[in-house]
């Protein structure tokens, strides 16, 4: 297969920087091998719920063009006003009338901008998993196939044993705490 697994990051900021340290992990984990930025964009909600969007990348000029912006297309998002939200939208409709791929259903979808609180801002995150295209090439080889996903709080690994109560309790603090305020 072309492409690793793929996963749509949304974190949210109060106060961003995104031109720090998560824009320097991505690309230490991009050295290494590990993962691939498709695309990645800092979406601004301002008090009234008003969108600005910018792009973020540690991709280079090269793989930028070949890949183009794909979470725009991926969730509705026009970055280049109407006139992109139509473009890209068509050219994933005609990819899956080629493909035969099936998309979300209105039950199954996801609306990552109406996730981001108004007054903050989200990073949105496409990011192509490298260390698992063996992985899942294996399980595809055996039959296999992806039912579920999704990451576990630390307070529910307490339950099975992996954390203490209180490592569990100061990790969850640490990850929720810019949403509490």
């Amino acid at each position: 297969m072309a492409i690793g697994p793929v996963q749509l990051i949304v974190l949210g900021f109060n106060h961003p920087d995104f031109h720090g340290e998560v824009i320097a992990e991505l690309e230490r984990l991009h050295a290494s091998g590990t993962v691939r930025v498709i695309d990645s964009l800092a979406v601004y909600k301002d008090a009234a719920g008003e969108l600005e969007v910018e792009h973020l990348s540690t991709l280079t000029e090269q793989e930028a063009i070949e890949l183009g912006t794909k979470i725009g297309a991926l969730i509705g998002l026009g970055i280049d006003g109407e006139a992109g939200m139509e473009a890209g939208a068509a050219a994933g409709a005609q990819e899956a009338a080629e493909e035969g791929v099936s998309v979300f259903t209105e039950q199954e979808g996801w609306d990552a901008l109406e996730d981001i609180p108004n007054d903050s801002a989200a990073a949105l995150i496409l990011i192509e998993h490298h260390w698992a295209v063996p992985l899942r090439d294996a399980i595809v080889r055996a039959g296999g196939f992806r039912i579920s996903d999704g990451f576990i709080s630390p307070l529910d690994l307490v339950e099975i044993g992996l954390m203490s109560a209180e490592d569990a309790r100061e990790l969850h603090d640490l990850e929720t705490a810019a949403a509490a305020k």
